[in-house]
């Protein structure tokens, strides 16, 4: 399996519409946190996610989170 690319070794707080997304895993994506397709050339797959309600987030950069899309804090170890 391939080894995702860290994009940032902090996560990206940010307020999010209620609705479907994609989460970029493989850290390839120019639109980060998003997937934009870049990972057509890896193994590894976006992660959908949907929001009820408008809401802060704050989703992993570092691509080494164990709760995606979310950041659990994995990056201070990095």
């Amino acid at each position: 399996m391939s080894e995702a690319k860290i994009a940032a070794r902090e996560p990206m707080v940010m307020t999010l519409d209620a609705g479907e997304y994609w989460w970029c895993a493989c850290g390839l994506s120019a639109n980060q946190p998003f997937c934009d397709g870049s990972h057509k050339t890896t193994d590894i797959r976006p992660v959908q996610f949907t929001l009820e309600a408008r809401k802060e987030v704050a989703l992993c950069m570092c691509k080494r989170t164990g709760t995606p899309p979310f950041c659990d804090g994995s990056h201070k170890a990095l």
